[in-house]
């Protein structure tokens, strides 16, 4: 028996939808040459990541065993696969493998990050392999909604594992290439030993739709529109872009592209020749100067985001555009979960201004990317793998996707970020669990989740802030009354005096009857400064704020 194993270890994505990172390996145990699949990064938010600006997922694992790391390979450029890759690329050092529109969006990360663009390696799609270690690396195409997603076909020792990304099957998706069950069959046809699949629809009952089906749809609305019409979508969905602008063509509109994001994802496919055919567009400052009924604003923002182009609408003008009553807008997006407030609250101020909004509620303006229950159920039968590993899915996915294996009469298997899988054998065998967690981007630094900056943030943000100064003379005698500055508090309390004073006259009875000890030792007085300032501040307004102690002595 081989004493080498092939293994799977989720660094992020098993357990929750975002910041994808999936580890396999294959060696004697402890020595496995590795590679790893996507690199992704999720998005914080006000109520628990305050400040942050990106999230990826913690590589110390990785980092400590770089030297093994043969390769990255990235199956498409969604940010929640791609977005970390030139963040962590300094720390694993390893080369990044993708099709050319994925490798056009990653090498444009690179540069924007300092590193060398020609790290970033262009692979044809299947039958090509690469040949990293010990395996071999072909990029199967599927559909999904952004360009050139592949799943990889991972050659190993052990068997042959297909690796999904994101997925969605099918036949007509305007962008990119359509399923081809006869190709998924070639694959399967030697034997598939793992399928490590995609999760996030299979609570969805129903087969998946079609991206051709949205069109006309959008057509018919577009072209009953009086006013300008305003359509937000994710960037990145190229084929959805086109067909918006397709539909504004249609009605005789002029069609803009506002928002960064927007633009960058164009000019990608328009450079590596995924698109051919846009319609043709106008700028914002040539825009300014058409009839408004004669103009489609097509804008980053669906989900939300305050500085995207959908909320500086909502908010007001936008480089010399403005939104009127009787204006349209459409979101021709799903709302991602979590992200319901902020697409609500742009919605009310669009309301506020007399806009129509109009959202996917009816099903009609929109079609998901990921396959269906029974979509997967087809990829399963069609693919006859061994083994079922559900990934990019929350645990309730997981643990449903890994039953529909079962019921399919396949082995499934749950395995969250840090569960290490053994796959050498005829069934998963969990060997390891590994310490994971996040890496927040905070500014221009990385700070851990556990390394309490944002904890503290938070805490902050909930309960205010109090700075407390003393000073002491040489004999360690109060020099003079402390002060206190408040941030975040109210200015009075119970007593209706002001807190600051309140504040102020608690800790100066106190240094009053300090005995000498505690006043010669810093963290004594430290800690006594801070519960009576958290004592007094409850009893005047309720909350218990953060305390700095600022202690100077005389000299």
């Amino acid at each position: 028996m081989s004493s080498e194993r092939l293994i799977y270890l989720p660094l992020g994505g098993a357990g929750e939808i975002g910041m994808n990172a999936y580890v396999y390996g294959y060696g004697k145990p402890g020595q496995e040459r590795l590679i790893l699949v996507d690199l992704g990064v999720t998005f914080p938010d006000m109520d628990t990541t305050p400040g942050v600006d990106l999230i990826h997922a913690d590589i110390s694992w990785l980092q400590e065993r770089a030297d093994r790391l043969e390769a990255v390979f990235v199956t498409h450029a969604h940010e929640d696969h791609v977005g970390a890759v030139a963040h962590c690329y300094g720390a694993l050092g390893a080369p990044i493998y993708a099709r050319a529109f994925t490798a056009n969006i990653a090498r444009r990360k690179m540069e924007e990050h300092g590193h060398p663009e020609d790290a970033v390696q262009t692979i044809s799609a299947w039958p090509e392999q690469i040949s990293v270690g010990p395996f071999s690396v072909g990029f199967l195409p599927v559909s999904h909604s952004i360009p050139e997603s592949a799943a990889l076909v991972l050659d190993t020792p052990a068997g042959r594992i297909v690796h999904t990304g994101d997925f969605k099957l099918d036949t007509a998706p305007i962008v990119g290439e359509p399923f081809d069950p006869d190709l998924w069959a070639e694959v399967a046809k030697p034997g598939v030993k793992a399928l490590v699949c995609d999760s996030t629809n299979v609570f969805s009952q129903h087969a998946g739709r079609s991206e051709s089906e949205v069109g006309p749809e959008i057509t018919r609305l577009v072209e009953s529109a009086s006013g300008m019409v305003v359509a937000t979508t994710f960037a990145s969905n190229v084929a959805r872009v086109k067909t918006l602008a397709e539909a504004g063509q249609r009605a005789g509109r002029s069609v803009v592209l506002l928002g960064r994001a927007m633009r960058r994802m164009i000019e990608a496919a328009t450079e590596t020749g995924i698109l051919t055919d846009f319609p043709k567009v106008v700028s914002a400052e040539e825009a300014v100067d058409l009839p408004r009924q004669n103009l489609m604003l097509l804008v980053t923002g669906s989900q939300g985001e305050r500085r995207a182009a959908s909320a500086q609408l909502a908010r007001g003008k936008y480089r010399g555009l403005e939104l009127k009553e009787g204006d349209l807008f459409l979101f021709s997006s799903k709302t991602i979960p979590g992200n319901e407030r902020g697409v609500i609250f742009i919605m009310n101020q669009l309301s506020e201004k007399g806009v129509d909004v109009v959202d996917d509620s009816s099903g009609l303006y929109h079609v998901s990317g990921h396959a269906n229950r029974p979509d997967l159920e087809k990829v399963h039968a069609l693919i006859d793998p061994q083994m079922v590993i559900p990934m990019h899915g929350e645990h309730r996915h997981l643990r449903e996707h890994a039953k529909l294996a079962e019921a399919g009469g396949r082995t499934g298997i749950l395995a969250v970020n840090g569960t290490m899988l053994d796959l050498t054998g005829n069934a998963p065998r969990v060997v390891d669990y590994i310490e994971t967690g996040r890496t927040y981007l905070d500014g221009t630094v990385k700070v851990g989740a556990l390394d309490g900056v944002v904890r503290d943030r938070i805490r902050m943000a909930l309960n205010g802030h109090v700075t407390v100064t003393v000073i002491l003379d040489e004999e360690n005698e109060p020099l003079g009354e402390p002060w206190c500055d408040t941030m975040g508090l109210s200015e009075t309390g119970t007593s209706r005096a002001a807190l600051v004073e309140v504040l102020e006259e608690d800790l100066n009875q106190f240094l009053m009857r300090a005995d000498a000890k505690t006043l010669r030792d810093d963290d004594k007085l430290e800690e006594a400064l801070r519960r009576i300032v958290r004592q007094t501040a409850k009893s005047e307004i309720g909350k218990k704020p953060e305390v700095t102690t600022v202690i100077s002595r005389m000299k």
